[in-house]
This record gives C-alpha cells, structure tokens and sequence, in this order.
C-alpha cells in the first residue's frame, strides 16, 4: 500500500531496516556458500552497513554497483509484472510526494511553514551560485587573468566569459555579443584591449 510504501523509504532513508526488507532478502537473496560469495549492492553505505551488522549480508556500494542501480531504475516496469511505464512514473511521483512532505514536515495548517522553507531554499542557491561564480573566476581567470578587473560583478563575469570561450579565438565579429552582455561600448572595447594583451595562460583543446 501507498502507507507501506511511505513508512519502508522513511526508514531505508534513514538506513533503517523495515521488517518488509528483511523479509525480502531472506526469501530473495541466495545464501553465501564457500565457493561463492553473495554480496549484495546498495545505494546508501549506511544502509549496506546496517544489513551486513543485522543479517550478515555482505555489501558493497562501489565499482559497477552504482551503474547497475541506475539500470533497474530505468528499465524497472519491465522487472516488475504489471507494472507499465506509466503506472510506475504516477507511483514513484506519488511517493515522492509523500516523501518529501513528510521530510519538510509539511503542515497544511501552517503556511509560514512553506515560507521557512523557501527562504531556506534561497539561502541555499546564494551560496551555490556564489561557489560556482568564485570557482569560474578562478579557473577563467588562469585564461584571462585581466577580466576581473574591469568585469567584477559575477553574473556580467559569467556572460562574458561565454561570450569570449578562447580568448585567441575571438574576433571583431563578436564584438556586438560581447557589447550586449556588458551594455557599455567603453566597457567592451576595454576587454577587446585587454585580450590583445593578456598575460594568461593558453586553453588546451
């Protein structure tokens, strides 16, 4: 049911052991034998940890396990009897929806309960935007180390950089581009003049 569905990923996310999984690798899962070893591939470590203390199965996380995941995901309608790929997107969509309200503890009731939480989204893409804007300048700014100086703000940075790629490579052609993503004509023919003669290092192919 929906509600088992709910409470098993609840606990696997947690790298809880249901009493749904045991039974299913007990009546699933081949015993060890001497001669061959089974070792069962899990997503999460700690799940794996947790199945290995409890069970005695031995996991394992690594190497083609990761891969081998992402096929039964994909072709998983076709491993399961009935199921259609329609059917098994509307269940994983419901269950994910139940799953995520559960882990924002989701209140109808409380509606600043949905503005913490946006907030706490926006927070969170500030600092992943500003991460990635410092690590272009600083990979970038090996090519053209002179960019920075008269593009500091990072978002005209990282137009401007699309617009020049290689700085050997660009052209008076490209002028215009580069002209609509500083909107100063000053501004662009700085950065032409400083590509003239930049002190940066080549772009490998």
């Amino acid at each position: 049911t929906a509600v088992a569905a709910l409470e098993n990923i609840n606990s696997i996310s947690e790298g809880i052991i249901t009493e749904d999984l045991k039974i299913f690798l007990d009546s699933c899962l081949p015993e060890s034998t001497k001669q061959e070893i089974v070792i069962l591939g899990v997503a999460d470590p700690k799940l794996g940890v947790n199945i290995n203390e409890a069970l005695g199965i031995k996991c394992d996380h690594l190497n083609a396990v990761p891969e081998i995941i992402r096929g039964i995901r994909f072709h998983f309608h076709n491993l399961v009897k009935g199921f259609t790929p329609q059917t098994s997107t509307v269940s994983q969509l419901g269950l994910g929806h139940s799953y995520s309200r559960a882990k924002v503890k989701f209140n109808v009731n409380r509606v600043d309960n949905m503005i913490i939480q946006s907030i706490s989204l926006l927070d969170q893409l500030d600092k992943d935007i500003n991460t990635f804007s410092m690590r272009l300048r600083e990979w970038y700014g090996y090519h053209f180390p002179e960019l920075v100086k008269i593009v500091p703000e990072n978002y005209m940075y990282a137009k401007v950089a699309l617009v020049i790629k290689n700085k050997k490579e660009f052209t008076e052609e490209n002028m215009g581009a580069l002209e609509n993503a500083v909107m100063d004509l000053a501004k662009a023919q700085a950065i032409v003049n400083a590509i003239k003669s930049s002190m940066g290092m080549d772009i490998s192919p």
